[in-house]
């Protein structure tokens, strides 16, 4: 299948619009007990996004052949993690931010308790999804392994553990070896993720295929890290959704105040190239996943 520009947004606005319906159908509805919690849920997750975590699920299964309805389950699972996550990363012990997808983050617009109590709900609806979605495989050590890779890439040796060693982080110097580290837990292990819930999904990939996509994963997942630290100097708050120069005012490191912003911007595409000859095994059927990494590497928020 040949990916233009015009081709990949429609792509895009199909992915999106489906995930959204998957995620109104599994959060609880926001008039049932306890009703602020709900709506905080909901909150969270059906907020304006791009849901890249999703997208990346779903474009997986079209390079391989996967019936979309197939990893709905797991699309919503991946989005429901980073959710949860946002919210987590946003409260004042962490990063306190009050400024996420272009509106007040979940606990200035609730309260700290009940986004801390959001961010568990969600954590476990995530796995009851992949627990209980009966239009995914139907091969229990499939799903088995689905829940063990989830768990394990957003726990403390994935997204949890790159959030803790960015708070140790904050006011001290990193070399961009140590940097790399941080990213490729907190960022690249949940995208590692979205890619391997959606080959868990088929029996038809060898291991040369399943290595071959790791290593996609884990080139993109580090791009689009520092794509976001170049545009923590170059974007603006109203095209972000978020506060432009929050990293910067915290003193975090990023790789444009470690290397500088010109070899952060010759890092993203040497991690987009690497990218792209990771799926060289692949024929055109993988067009949409080497578009994807272009776009990781252009986007502007």
């Amino acid at each position: 299948m040949k990916i233009d520009a015009r081709l990949f947004d429609s792509l895009v606005a199909d992915y999106q619009q489906r995930v959204d319906t998957a995620l109104d159908h599994w959060l609880p509805p926001a008039d049932v007990n306890p009703v602020r919690l709900h709506q905080a849920m909901r909150y969270a997750v059906l907020a304006p996004g791009k849901r890249v975590r999703p997208i990346l699920v779903y474009a997986t299964a079209a390079a391989l052949g996967i019936d979309p309805q197939r990893v709905d389950g797991a699309a919503c699972a991946v989005e429901i993690i980073h959710a949860y996550s946002l919210i987590h990363d946003d409260l004042p012990a962490m990063d306190d931010d009050d400024l996420r997808r272009g509106r007040p983050t979940c606990h200035r617009e609730f309260d700290e308790a009940t986004a801390i109590l959001a961010g568990d709900s969600l954590q476990a609806l995530a796995f009851y999804i992949i627990s209980h979605d009966s239009a995914m495989t139907p091969d229990a050590a499939a799903r088995l392994q689905m829940i063990e890779k989830l768990s394990l890439f957003s726990g403390s040796r994935g997204m949890a553990g790159g959030q803790a060693i960015d708070l140790a982080a904050v006011g001290k110097s990193l070399n961009i070896a140590e940097l790399e580290t941080m990213h490729i837990h907190k960022t690249g292990a949940l995208i590692r993720t979205c890619i391997q819930l959606a080959a868990l999904s088929t029996d038809a990939l060898d291991d040369t295929q399943l290595q071959a996509l790791d290593s996609y994963a884990k080139s993109i997942g580090l791009s689009f890290q520092v794509q976001d630290d170049i545009l923590d100097v170059t974007g603006d708050t109203e095209t972000l959704g978020k506060m432009q120069g929050a990293d910067s005012a915290r003193n975090k490191p990023t790789y444009p105040s470690i290397i500088g912003l010109q070899a952060s911007q010759e890092k993203a595409l040497d991690l987009h190239q690497n990218a792209l000859q990771a799926l060289s095994i692949f024929g055109e059927e993988a067009d949409i996943l080497r578009y994807i990494s272009a776009w990781f590497v252009e986007r502007r928020n």
